[in-house]
């Protein structure tokens, strides 16, 4: 069920203090993603009330942001959360609308409790010590027995502060506001950033009739293939997950001189880092949906990283200078989450969660975290997973006496 505003008990806190049981209380979960919802249905299931509160007015905001080429990158089997199968038909390779009905539905399948329109903004302990004080939008101020963080991996678009930036003449956006090509067909477009966004963007504005494309490369990335003969790259991130970094790396090596050509001609040589310890540092590998034969083909160009910006040019980190008609910037995201949790001493120094999933900060007991990782085993199979390990968590944490 969806709400306009939290649950009524919750809002008496706000002008009366914690006047309820603490074992009463509600877990509340920030974030109506596909993370917030898993956490909040095994929750449910083992019988403990779940307060989903997300910003927008509706489920799966960040995917619908997401440009409207993107598919999933993993099976629709093994991308289900639990306790909802994905739809046969809609085949192998989710498309991103699709995700959004499915978020959809598994809220409504599973009869969550929603709160939508109310954004957190902090999260303390409650006064008495016994659980977590959430102050939100509206002067709210909710009372819950636990808390779940599932804000999303990709919260705030992150633009580097390049030099000159402020007076470029040109056309530029984060690829946060990148839908699809159509507006660039006949245009000359440099796209900055090598992930699996700017990697994406780049084939789609050459399939729409980009007049030029260039991709702006700081570090050279792993290229997996998504599927080979059948097998989805998946499968193999799920058998090597838990094997030695440096093992996999290996693996990984020989499975890419194999299965990828070499584009070093083109300006992508192979990686000199293994593909598991970048992962393991968070840069996923991209997998091909189109770049190869691209750059192959001369339709993509690779060229250095972006600089900064001089007399209406993109100053590259060769020296050289390019004029494009508009810019594009896959430059990721933040996680924002220091104004959220940053006082409570949860994050490292570079703003990720010191824990997730079924761990709690040992100083924060009864606040989780989940979707903050980038598994090569899938995203949303692993927060189906730490969905059940948090839920279980939480049990045994309700459990103890106070």
């Amino acid at each position: 069920m969806a709400d306009s505003a939290p649950p009524e008990h919750t809002t008496a806190n706000a002008s009366g203090g914690d006047s309820g049981n603490p074992a009463e209380r509600p877990v509340y979960v920030i974030g109506g993603g596909p993370g917030g919802l898993a956490a909040a249905y095994e929750l449910r299931k083992r019988g403990i009330r779940a307060v989903v509160v997300e910003k927008a007015d509706r489920v799966g905001t960040s995917w619908r942001r997401h440009y409207d080429r993107l598919h999933l990158h993993t099976t629709r089997r093994l991308s289900a959360l639990p306790g909802l199968a994905m739809p046969r038909r809609f085949g192998r390779w989710v498309a991103r609308d699709d995700v959004v009905r499915y978020l959809e539905k598994y809220a409504e399948h599973h009869d969550l409790e929603l709160v939508t329109g109310v954004e957190v903004s902090r999260v303390e302990r409650s006064p008495d010590g016994t659980g977590w004080l959430l102050r939100a939008s509206g002067g709210r101020e909710l009372t819950g027995a636990a808390v779940v963080v599932a804000t999303g991996y990709n919260h705030t678009p992150s633009l580097p502060d390049w030099p000159g930036l402020e007076d470029y003449p040109g056309e530029l956006v984060h690829a946060s506001a990148y839908r699809d090509g159509v507006p660039y067909a006949g245009r000359d477009v440099l796209v900055v950033g090598v992930g699996n966004t700017g990697a994406e963007i780049a084939v789609d504005l050459v399939e729409r009739g980009a007049a030029r494309v260039r991709l702006a490369v700081r570090t050279v990335p792993h290229i997996v293939r998504r599927s080979t003969a059948g097998w989805a790259a998946q499968y193999s991130g799920i058998l090597v997950r838990r094997l030695p970094v440096g093992l996999v790396d290996r693996l990984c090596r020989v499975m890419a001189k194999a299965s990828v050509p070499d584009l070093s001609a083109h300006g992508l040589p192979r990686p000199d880092t293994g593909l598991y310890t970048r992962a393991r540092q968070g840069a996923i590998p991209v997998q091909d949906v189109g770049l190869i034969d691209a750059v192959r083909a001369g339709k993509v160009e690779i060229v250095a990283a972006v600089e900064g910006f001089e007399d209406g040019k993109v100053v590259l980190a060769d020296g050289s200078r390019v004029e494009a008609d508009a810019v594009i910037a896959a430059t990721g995201y933040e996680r924002a989450l220091e104004d959220l949790v940053g006082h409570l001493g949860v994050l490292d120094d570079q703003g990720r969660p010191l824990t997730h999933g079924g761990r709690a900060p040992k100083d924060a007991p009864g606040l989780y975290f989940t979707g903050f990782t980038t598994p090569i085993s899938g995203t949303l199979r692993e927060l189906g997973l730490d969905a059940e390990r948090i839920a279980k968590a939480i049990r045994r944490h309700l459990s103890r006496p106070s």
